[in-house]
Order: C-alpha cells, then structure tokens, then sequence
C-alpha cells in the first residue's frame, strides 16, 4: 500500500496542471461508503466471492461504454447525473478496499464523463493519492502494512518510478481515441480475469 501512495504521488506530480479537485471531492463521498462497506465485507465473504463482486461492478461499467456507442443522448444523460456518480464512487470503492482494484472502475468513469486523457489522468490520480492515504489505517488494522510488505514496497520502488516517468511521455504521444480504446480493453480483460479466472 505504501507503494501505491508512492505511485500516486509522483502521477499527481507528473500530471500538475490537469485534473480538477472539484471532479475528485465529488466522488469521495459515495467512494468513502464503499471503503466502509468493503472493510465490512473483507470479514464476511471469501476471495472467489470478493473477486466476482468487484468483477461484476467492471462489467456494468463496460457494458455502460457500450451503451455509449449505441445511444448517445441516453447515456450522456446518465453520465451527467449525480445517480451516476455516486454508483461508480461507491464500487470504486468497494474495489479498492477489497483488491485495490478500483481503477478499471474509476478510469470508465471518468472516461464516461469525456474527459481529455490529461485531465482524466490528472483526477485519477489525485483521486488514487487521497483514497489510499484514507485507506492507510484500515489497512494496518487488516494487518496489510508490515516490516515485510514494506521491505518489499521498497525494492519495487524503482520500477514504479520507471513506469510513471515513461508512461508519463508515452501517453502524450498516444491520440485520444486510442486512449479510450486501450482503457476499455483493459478494463473488458480485468472482468475477464475477475469474473471467470478465480
């Protein structure tokens, strides 16, 4: 986890000048309920059902992107509404306190909102920091922070700042549709990979 806030503050830093706070303040507050709810089902359930959860609210957020292919007007509706917001907050999430795996979730979101790929990196990983600072006691708690966990966030450091700094030129280089294309793709293998591989 301490990682992931190393990861999340050298994105902010790399994407200073995009993204909106206003953007992430709307999201926390549906996330923080799904943060709790997350916390609660950690005790309740297994991995396999855990997994199929947080699967199952990546597949509604393709199958959202699909119905923005088909009927436009509808859906930017949808996109539009504070329903909306508050499902994607609320399974980002319930994602990110079961299996840091709200990113899929959060980026379709943000995607659905048509964001231009700087600003939806800049929110998302402003988003990312303050959500996983928050998560730093509940995580200890859970007993997920120890001397081990930390040792071993450290020798992965290097590679963490490998990737923020190259995909930090390569993403100014990739046009939008792409963009768009490639967090679809990926997000459609994470179902995949959630839903059917456990």
């Amino acid at each position: 986890r301490p990682l992931l806030i190393a990861a999340d503050l050298m994105a902010v830093r790399a994407f200073t000048g995009h993204g909106s706070w206003a953007a992430v303040w709307r999201l926390m507050p549906p996330t923080l309920a799904g943060i709790a709810a997350g916390w609660w089902l950690l005790g309740t359930v297994d991995d396999v059902v855990a997994r199929r959860i947080i699967g199952g609210c990546v597949a509604v957020m393709v199958c959202l992107q699909v119905l923005r292919r088909v009927t436009p007007a509808l859906f930017a509706r949808l996109a539009a509404s504070r329903g909306f917001t508050v499902a994607a907050g609320s399974a980002g999430g319930l994602a990110t306190m079961m299996a840091n795996a709200a990113g899929p979730v959060i980026q379709l979101y943000l995607l659905a909102r048509s964001l231009p790929k700087m600003e939806l990196l800049g929110v998302a990983a402003k988003f990312f920091l303050l959500v996983n600072l928050l998560k730093v006691p509940l995580n200890a708690q859970l007993e997920l922070i120890t001397p081990a966990s930390l040792w071993h966030n450290l020798w992965l450091l290097p590679g963490v700042v490998i990737g923020v700094v190259g995909g930090r030129r390569i993403v100014g280089h990739v046009p939008q549709r792409l963009f768009e294309w490639l967090i679809l793709g990926f997000a459609v293998l994470a179902a995949l990979r959630l839903l059917v591989f456990t």
